[in-house]
C-alpha cells in the first residue's frame, strides 16, 4: 500500500543542523493525544532533565500541556518562544533516537512534518503556495531544495501510512 499525496511533485529537505536550528519548533504547539501523553509521562523525569532549564522549570510548575486545543487535543506549551520540548533540537526525538525509534515520543504532527492532512483527510506536503500555506518557513519554499519530498520524507511517509492501513 502507498500513501496518496495530493502534491507528489513537492520538494523538501530538512536541513536541521545544516543551516536550520529548528525553526519549526519556534512557537511550536503540536497537538498531543492521549497515547502520546502517556508515553511522555512514562519518561517525564528523563525528558525534563533534557529540557532547557527555563522550560523544565515551567513544566515542573504547570506541566507541558497548554490549555489550548488543536484537532480536539491538548497542545504543548511554549516557553520563551519555543516548544517546551525544544533544546537544540527536539528532546523527544533525541530520546527516541537513543532507543532506536526517533518517533517514539514525538507528537504525531511533529513526527510527520511537513506532511499534513487537509479538511477532507487527504495527505499533502506543506509547501509555500499550496493550499494557502500560512507558515512562512524557508524549508516550505519549493525553491529551497531540489530534493523530491517523497524521497526525503520516506520515514515520515511510512509513519503516516500506518494511520491509513
Amino acid at each position: 500500500m502507498s500513501l496518496t499525496i495530493l502534491n507528489p511533485g513537492a520538494q523538501f529537505e530538512c536541513t536541521f543542523g545544516r543551516g536550520c536550528e529548528g525553526v519549526c519548533c519556534r512557537n511550536g504547539r503540536p497537538p498531543i493525544d492521549r497515547e502520546e501523553i502517556e508515553a511522555i509521562d512514562r519518561r517525564r523525569q528523563e525528558i525534563e532533565s533534557m529540557m532547557r532549564p527555563e522550560a523544565a522549570e515551567a513544566v515542573r510548575q504547570d506541566g507541558y500541556l497548554s490549555r489550548r486545543r488543536a484537532m480536539g487535543e491538548r497542545m504543548a506549551r511554549v516557553v520563551r518562544g519555543w516548544c517546551v520540548f525544544y533544546n537544540q533540537g527536539c528532546v523527544l526525538h533525541r530520546l527516541g533516537a537513543q532507543e532506536g525509534n526517533p518517533f517514539r515520543y514525538k507528537p504525531f504532527a511533529c513526527a510527520v512534518f511537513p506532511l499534513s492532512r487537509d479538511q477532507r483527510g487527504r495527505w499533502y506536503v506543506r509547501q509555500r503556495g499550496f493550499k494557502g500555506e500560512k507558515w512562512d518557513l524557508f524549508c516550505l519554499d519549493p525553491a529551497a531544495s531540489p530534493a523530491p519530498a517523497l524521497e526525503s520524507l520516506k520515514p515520515e511517509v511510512e509513519l503516516a501510512l500506518k494511520t491509513v492501513e
